[in-house]
Parts: C-alpha cells; sequence; structure tokens
C-alpha cells in the first residue's frame, strides 16, 4: 500500500563530507530489500560544501524506498540523531554514517533481529577499511576500537555498561528516547571537533531503564578510515577531548581547583607513558601516550568548566 508507514527507518545523519558521502550512497541501491518496507532519511546537518547539491541527484536513490533529506541547522551530531528520530516513520530508526558501507544483507539482518526478538535497541558489528593509505606500524590491534572496530562474538543479549554499542552501527525503537531522553547534545561530533561519547552515554542511560539491547554480529558496518585519522595526533586529540568532557562533567559545582588524585593520575601516566617509549620505542607506547592525553584533558576540563 502506497501510504503503509514504514517499518524501518535508515537514518544517515551528515555534515560536509560531500566526498565520504558520495561512495555511502553508491551502495544503497545494492543492499537487499527486506521483507517488510522501509524509507531512507538523510538528515543534511547544516552542510556548506556540496552537500545539499549532491543530494538533489537521482541516480543514488534507492528504487521503490521513499527517500527524504531534511535540513538540521542546528550543528552538532546529537541534535542530527535527534532530529532523525523526531522525522522518522519507521517502528526503529537505524543508523549510518557517511563513511561507512553497509554489508548487502545489513538491513535485512536487522529486520531480522527486530522482528524474532523484538528489542528496544539493537547494535551490530563493524570492521575498518583502510581506504587512503596503509595501515601505520605503531596502529596496534588494541587501538582499532579508537576507529570504531567492535565485535562482541555471537547474538547475545547487552546487559553491561561496557558492552557498549557504536554510534555508526546501531538501531533503537522510535519510542526509545521517551524513556531515557535524547541523545546529549553536549556530547558528539560538532563541526570538525574531535569530540564523542553520544552513543555511549545514550547506552548506558538505555541499560540503566532496563532497555532489552541485543547484539547482532552478521549485521555488518565497514568503517572506511581516511587518511586525516592515520596520525598519532588524532588518536592523542579523541582522548584529550574525552578526558575534558569527564573533567567538566565530574566537576559540577565542585572547586575549580582538581582534586589532588587527579594530578597524581596525570604525572603516573606521564611517566608510564614516557618508559614506554623510552623501552619499547614509539611504536608500542601510544596507548599509554594516549591514557596521559585523557588525564590532561581531565584536569584542563575541571579547571576551564564552561558550565
Amino acid at each position: 500500500m502506497e501510504n503503509e508507514a514504514p517499518f524501518i527507518t535508515v537514518a544517515l545523519c551528515t555534515h560536509n563530507h560531500a566526498d565520504r558521502l558520495e561512495t555511502t550512497l553508491g551502495k544503497i541501491n545494492s543492499l537487499h530489500a527486506p521483507k517488510l518496507k522501509w524509507e531512507f532519511l538523510v538528515i543534511d546537518n547544516a552542510s556548506t560544501d556540496g552537500t545539499a547539491r549532491l543530494l538533489t541527484s537521482e541516480i543514488w536513490r534507492p528504487s521503490n524506498v521513499n527517500v527524504r533529506i531534511i535540513k538540521e541547522d542546528k550543528l552538532g551530531l546529537s541534535n542530527a540523531r535527534n532530529r532523525a528520530v523526531r522525522e522518522a516513520r519507521g517502528d526503529y530508526v537505524l543508523f549510518l554514517d557517511d563513511d561507512e558501507t553497509p554489508d548487502l544483507a545489513w538491513i535485512c539482518e536487522y529486520e531480522k533481529s527486530f522482528l524474532e526478538h523484538n528489542p528496544d535497541a539493537v547494535g551490530g558489528k563493524i570492521s575498518v577499511v583502510f581506504e587512503e593509505g596503509d595501515r601505520p606500524r605503531w596502529l596496534l590491534d588494541e587501538l582499532l576500537g579508537f576507529l570504531g572496530k567492535l565485535d562482541y562474538g555471537e547474538l547475545r543479549w547487552l546487559t553491561e555498561e561496557s558492552t557498549r554499542i557504536c554510534g555508526g552501527n546501531f538501531a533503537i525503537k522510535r519510542c526509545v528516547p521517551d524513556i531515557v531522553g535524547d541523545f546529549n547534545q553536549k556530547l558528539g561530533r560538532t563541526g570538525t571537533s574531535n569530540v564523542g561519547g553520544e552513543d555511549t552515554d545514550f547506552y548506558r542511560r538505555m541499560v540503566a531503564q532496563g532497555c532489552r539491547v541485543l547484539w547482532n554480529p552478521a549485521a555488518i558496518i565497514h568503517h572506511r578510515i581516511q587518511a586525516s585519522k592515520l596520525r598519532r595526533s588524532y588518536f592523542l586529540d579523541l582522548h584529550f577531548q574525552q578526558g575534558r568532557t569527564e573533567g567538566e562533567h565530574l566537576r559540577g559545582q565542585n572547586s575549580r581547583l582538581p582534586p589532588i588524585y587527579l594530578y597524581r593520575q596525570l604525572l603516573r601516566a606521564y611517566f608510564r607513558a614516557y618508559m614506554k617509549r623510552l623501552l619499547s620505542g614509539s611504536d608500542f607506547s601510544l596507548r599509554l601516550e594516549m591514557t596521559a592525553a585523557y588525564f590532561k584533558g581531565m584536569v584542563i576540563g575541571w579547571i576551564k568548566n564552561r558550565r
């Protein structure tokens, strides 16, 4: 039926990534179609590049699928996600980033999870693909999670805060924000800022409220890694910004002076990173350097709390 409401809304949020977005959109037509009706919703989050022009093209649009383009002028990934939930017509909202390539059976696997298990949310596996340049020697396996790689193994329910689902590949019932609240607008990328955490925060609130969160390893996304993320400075800034956000949150109404234990952790982290680099070389010290950057950000965030 023409006016039948979709079961799934696939929501892609994008900001000033027209080149990456073009690659992602080019794969949408190849996806295996689910049994039930779905729609494709693109949230253009205050883009000023060629995104708007790209989205007007008919070439990439999937056949027999309702496509809607929504302009969200309030910059920030959390604002874009919240707008996607408000605009969605499906029972479930399935999120996709503009630098990702879905596996061909991606939507079908989510549909299968929805129909067979009736979850409040579902997370899927994320692999990383180096599309610009070779993987650096210092990029050890333990660091790939910071580029989005995610794999919890077999199908199961997620009940612990530590088993978060990732914003690059997850779905929620459209009604879940009515229970746990919106995505936190103080978290998540804003423009070119290297701040995240909106997905982790949302997941933790779902767990706290007793929402049923399913892990489906067959719902696979391939995260295409750009050259800009293959620099040590990217990882260090990522952790500095995370620490700064945590520091601002921890301070609250407390004294502007950080507690002594934070300074001790900062000094200990820098000492360990220095010794690791001295004894093992720079190819093996980045993880400890990231920890030091995190505590540095936490101290600065505490002192310069912007609330």
